[in-house]
């Protein structure tokens, strides 16, 4: 799998070329790092969302051209570098310096199914009302942040209809720059497809995209 056919409709990339009977991991040092990321989410005070943010701060020239599990790989040592847990001479070495400071609390064994029942549990309660109704017409912001955000390049500036409300959800775009977590009304837009791609598109098919409130003004 490489990690291109996440690039939010960017053209150019060509098409997706699905891998007959792709296995889950092609190498055992994929399934270890999957390992290694799942656990590095561990305590709760690094989320999934700082973790996308990480990926995307790669180079462009590495990013289109290193496969899924090397972004994973990228941002695991970006956060442990930052945070100074690790050193670029540990990561090339395995070895630790003489002077590292040895630490205790590692994910145990016993608390694996826990953490992993509880990951991406983000919906919270909050007192205010959804700002749009079902049905109800709305238009995309036409917004291009630095940041990360999970509204996607294609249906930025387009419009659609509030298919569904989930109610509160952390806010993945402040979320990830650690400045908390925000949570507003998480809604299922509905997109004609022609909509967001042009005549090309299927006359009768539709997209369907989870979108923030922030995201969306009334049509």
């Amino acid at each position: 799998m490489n990690g291109i056919h996440d690039m939010g409709g960017m053209h150019g990339l060509g098409p997706i070329l699905p891998e007959p009977n792709e296995p889950v991991f092609h190498d055992r040092w994929e399934a270890r790092m999957f390992g290694v990321s799942a656990a590095m989410i561990y305590p709760p005070a690094f989320s999934t969302d700082q973790y996308r943010f990480l990926v995307e701060r790669m180079p462009p020239a590495a990013y289109l051209s290193q496969s899924y599990y090397e972004h994973w790989y990228f941002a695991c040592a970006l956060v442990l570098i930052e945070a100074g847990m690790v050193t670029l001479s540990e990561l090339s070495t395995g070895q630790a310096v003489p002077s590292s400071t040895r630490r205790d609390d590692a994910m145990r064994a016993g608390d694996v199914e826990a953490a992993i029942a509880k990951e991406g549990k983000c919906s919270r309660e909050t007192a205010s009302a959804p700002r749009f109704a079902l049905g109800q017409r709305v238009t995309t912001r036409n917004m291009h942040p630095t940041q990360h955000t999970r509204l996607p390049r294609y249906a930025r500036g387009r419009s659609g209809s509030i298919y569904r409300c989930h109610g509160a959800y952390v806010f993945p775009d402040t979320n990830a720059r650690g400045d908390g977590e925000c949570p507003q009304d998480l809604y299922t837009v509905t997109f004609a497809a022609r909509e967001l791609w042009g005549p090309d598109a299927g006359r009768n098919d539709k997209v369907y995209l989870d979108l923030w409130d922030s995201y969306l003004e009334p049509a």
